[in-house]
């Protein structure tokens, strides 16, 4: 009878360890979130409420959308509006929830080769770099500071495909990585604000232009749809949407700072 209860016990042990190691859920999000530390404060306080882990993947909003279409994530957390309301008329989400915004900032070397430091029309200052064939970084890997980057250079009338010469680095990398290569080559590129706040390794690098309207970064956050994958976690994954875009939530995200500054602004409907 002893060793009955003695292997009941390691089973019932055993089903609790499993289930306590399957309260987690993917989310697949940007570099941008990851590299400006929002993750490393939300995190923890979501967490700690709920006792659901997250497991972030930061790749380009392209590749985190593809991996929500494959199934490979609970939820995405992106900013590349178009991308993101294409994802759900496709049925990959459930719904598109409109989170937080920031912008995007034109940096550039000191020296301002291309001498649009200080303006704020990111399309002018495209012009010039491009005129001048200035040396400008550009992350090349279909996130959402890529998408956002070809949208701006066609607004300039400029085809990069076309027009790209030894002047225009083409990285495949995230931000940070972007940036470092900006800061190496003394070129021009185009960041989030919040990755370009938490970024260390800055050299000759300072914002050149910002404050333009057309710089505005919208972030959303979707339930990948578990009519497609089964094996989605719903309830988990339904939870941090809901929390993410809920006055607990927005408060957090609205009180992360580097030296002072905001790097994201809440803004759920």
């Amino acid at each position: 009878m002893g060793l009955m209860r003695f292997l009941l016990a390691l089973v019932l042990c055993s089903s609790f360890s499993i289930e306590a190691q399957q309260r987690f859920i993917t989310v697949a999000s940007t570099t941008s979130t990851e590299q400006s530390g929002l993750f490393r404060h939300l995190l923890p306080i979501f967490e700690q409420k709920t006792g659901i882990q997250v497991r972030v993947v930061a790749l380009g909003t392209g590749q985190a959308l593809d991996m929500g279409k494959r199934g490979d994530a609970d939820v995405v957390f992106v900013h590349a509006k178009a991308l993101e309301e294409k994802f759900i008329a496709e049925g990959y989400g459930v719904k598109r929830f409109e989170v937080m915004y920031n912008d995007f900032v034109l940096v550039g070397p000191k020296s301002d080769p291309a001498k649009v430091s200080g303006t704020r029309d990111i399309v002018a200052a495209l012009q010039k770099i491009r005129a001048a064939q200035a040396p400008f970084a550009s992350r090349g890997d279909k996130s959402g500071t890529h998408f956002a980057e070809l949208e701006l250079w066609k607004l300039a009338g400029v085809d990069i495909a076309k027009d790209q010469g030894p002047w225009y680095r083409d990285t495949g990398s995230g931000m940070g990585p972007t940036l470092n290569t900006a800061a190496g080559m003394n070129a021009y590129t185009l960041a989030d604000r919040g990755t370009w706040l938490s970024f260390k390794n800055r050299g000759e690098l300072v914002i050149s232009v910002a404050g333009d309207q057309r710089l505005f970064n919208q972030y959303g956050v979707m339930l990948v749809n578990p009519a497609k994958h089964a094996h989605v976690k719903n309830e988990m994954g339904q939870a941090f949407v809901d929390w993410v875009v809920a006055p607990e939530g927005q408060k957090a995200i609205a009180e992360y700072k580097i030296g002072g500054e905001q790097l994201f602004f809440p803004n759920a409907k």
